[in-house]
């Protein structure tokens, strides 16, 4: 069968299991209208009342419908070309009037008809009932989603004309462009996904079944008020995680939990929710020191590029020149710097030398990404001067073809090659690699484990720059494409060195640690990511390695961050704001616990918090509190994104080794918020 994606259609975007989950999931982000008595909630008839009556049951609020029925053009009654609501109030696209050339005559007949079937429903969904008086109370409208937004514009409308005092908007989907009209025209929009590209409504949702007229007149008779007095509450979802929670100070687990979730897993992928925090790397390298020396594991592979991490990995072996960590982490010139120049880095590098003098079997330091083209260029090259010359002058003929006017930038390669304005190096850069391979045998002639690595180091590189080359090319065809490039090649990596280790047979297996972010660590199945069509390393690695795969999450509420306000830009010290109402990070708050470990291996008890969709949190190299919800924060499902999740509420800033005025000033707390 042809998937989507295959056929060149967009994947279908599904967040939400159903109408209730999406309402669950509003509720969340508006918890601050939770047991205020001069909330009502309204739902638009009929697909908005399933979500409505969540939203109104947790925040404990009486709940109404609000009858809106689309105006559809003569002949064409799925084009809306305006809308009628409750009250009379009608809305129409004088517009898209004209263009259609529906006339005065047709426009009363369309109207007259849908009046009809909307006192009908009116009728048929209360019993009897009077609506519910809106006048000076805040109207929370929901419904399932926007699309032009004319049915909701004509709720507005018509709600305006019995003077609530607020009015707020809550769909679970909606693009982006009619959440940001809708700002200017309410008090409030809450707009829990915004898919790009947006296709429909539905496509949102797993469950999008029509809802009937009895459905809509059981929920209205259903409370929502006073269920407290119904049956004892049962037990929030941050009771529930304070209950399955683990111990963890400073984000390290006892070993025996780790034991549990580890087992004989070959392949753990440690995450991070910022590119910045001091805690993530502490709590990640203390993990990673008790995988080597008490689970065997023989590398650690990060989202850093290959050349500059071989680096760490020779002084980390006892090899090459460097005598310092500081000065085998200083290969890592890119932007941005701090993230493997700092101190924990340098720290666990010293550990890694240390352990390494007396370990049985030594453990490795490796680069997982593709940034780095024309570094990687240089080293095949070095690496053909010691063992053929004539490959090696061959190399530089063919690489000579990024050489201009790119320079050593790979964007601007990738820019010129993709609009045809240089040249396109792809097929020098796969000649290259084929080479390499073809005459590996004659190059390993040289007896030792160490010639053998440095043909692996060489190698990878070619790889490397094939792949970069056509990264680079594909970053200005689209973001996902470009996304999706990277991880297959941090997947291709990571499978490569497990090869590697494993050349001779080693026994037991090599066992790897991988650090990298959180949006690369967790499986990208269970966030809307994947509704664009991107896919992650931890979704591969699992997919590749099943049941010998974990993947561990970590996230913060609050604290400092190093992070940039744009790309290239000066290291600072920012601070974090509080997480979002109705993200992952603000439940895990809401248990009063500081610091701590959740998962479902350990306790099953967890599946249920963690199995709704909440927000999450991900802030990169770069952190932008003013667009915080739109900049760093997408709909995820934490129970299947990781297989446990470390949590510290209140983090601190990543310590570069090389720390500017900028960075330092940025500690001072009494900067929030206005120092953001």
């Amino acid at each position: 069968m042809t998937s989507a994606a295959e056929a060149g259609r967009p994947a279908p975007r599904r967040v939400f299991r159903d109408r209730r989950e999406a309402g669950q999931v509003l509720a969340n982000l508006l918890g601050a209208y939770r047991d205020n008595p001069n909330v009502i909630v309204l739902g638009l008839a009929r697909g908005g009342l399933p979500v409505a009556w969540e939203v109104a049951a947790a925040l404990r609020a009486p709940l109404d419908a609000f009858i809106v029925r689309k105006l559809g053009a003569p002949g064409h009654e799925e084009f809306a070309v305006g809308a009628l609501a409750s009250g009379g109030r009608v809305v129409v696209n004088d517009d898209v009037l004209r263009g259609l050339r529906i006339t005065s005559a047709q426009l009363r007949d369309i109207v007259e008809r849908e009046g009809r079937e909307l006192i009908r429903r009116e009728a048929a969904y209360r019993g009897g009932r009077p609506p519910v008086q809106v006048a000076g109370r805040t109207v929370i409208l929901v419904d399932d989603g926007l699309a032009t937004g004319a049915s909701m514009f004509a709720a507005v409308q018509a709600l305006r004309d019995a003077e609530p005092a607020h009015i707020v908007i809550a769909v679970p989907a909606a693009p982006e462009s009619t959440c940001r009209e809708f700002e200017g025209l309410v008090d409030e929009v809450v707009c829990a996904s915004m898919p790009t590209p947006f296709l429909a409504v539905g496509e949102s949702f797993w469950d999008f079944r029509q809802v009937s007229d009895e459905e809509v007149r059981d929920l209205l008779a259903k409370p929502t008020t006073g269920l407290t007095l119904i049956k004892p509450a049962a037990p929030t979802a941050a009771e529930m995680i304070a209950e399955v929670a683990v111990d963890a100070p400073r984000g390290i687990p006892p070993r025996d939990i780790l034991e549990q979730i580890i087992g004989d897993a070959r392949v753990v992928l440690i995450g991070e929710s910022s590119h910045g925090t001091h805690d993530f790397y502490e709590a990640r390298s203390e993990i990673t020191k008790w995988l080597i020396e008490e689970k065997g594991f023989c590398a650690v592979a990060a989202e850093a590029d290959w050349p500059d991490a071989y680096r760490v990995n020779r002084y980390a072996r006892g090899l090459g020149k460097d005598t310092t960590a500081e000065q085998a982490l200083s290969g890592f010139e890119r932007f941005p710097g701090w993230m493997w120049r700092n101190t924990v880095c340098r720290d666990f590098a010293d550990w890694l030398r240390e352990h390494n003098r007396s370990a049985q079997r030594q453990a490795g330091f490796y680069g997982l990404d593709l940034y780095s083209l024309h570094r990687s260029m240089h080293e095949v090259i070095k690496y053909l001067d010691t063992v053929d010359s004539a490959a090696a002058a061959r190399a530089r003929v063919r690489y000579a073809c990024f050489d201009h006017p790119a320079g050593d930038d790979g964007q601007a390669y990738g820019y010129q090659a993709a609009f045809g304005a240089g040249p396109k190096c792809e097929h020098q850069a796969i000649e290259q690699l084929v080479e390499l391979q073809r005459n590996s045998l004659d190059y390993l002639r040289a007896d030792g484990l160490l010639a053998e690595d440095e043909l692996f180091y060489a190698q990878q590189n070619a790889q490397t720059v094939r792949d970069a080359e056509v990264y680079y090319r594909s970053m200005f065809s689209g973001r996902v494409s470009s996304w999706n490039l990277r991880d297959k090649h941090m997947a291709q990596t990571l499978e490569a060195l497990l090869k590697h280790l494993d050349r001779h047979g080693n026994n037991p297996p090599a066992r790897i640690v991988v650090w990298a972010h959180n949006s690369h660590v967790g499986d990208a199945t269970a966030t809307e990511a994947w509704a664009d069509g991107q896919l992650t390393l931890g979704q591969l690695v699992r997919q590749r390695y099943h049941g010998d795969a974990r993947l561990i999450g970590l996230s913060t509420y609050t604290g400092t961050v190093t992070a940039a306000s744009e790309w290239g830009g000066i290291a600072e010290r920012k601070v974090v704001r509080p997480a979002l109402p109705g993200s992952v990070e603000d439940l895990f708050h809401q248990s009063g616990k500081d610091a701590f470990l959740v998962s479902a291996r350990i306790d099953e008890k967890a599946a249920e918090p963690m199995s709704a969709v909440r927000l999450g949190r991900a802030i990169g190299v770069i952190y932008q509190p003013a667009t915080e919800r739109q900049s760093h924060y997408f709909h995820v499902r934490p129970a299947d994104q990781f297989d446990a999740m470390i949590h510290i509420d209140t983090t601190r800033a990543l310590e570069p080794l090389e720390t500017t005025s900028v960075w330092i000033a940025g500690e001072t707390p009494e900067t929030y918020p206005s120092g953001l």
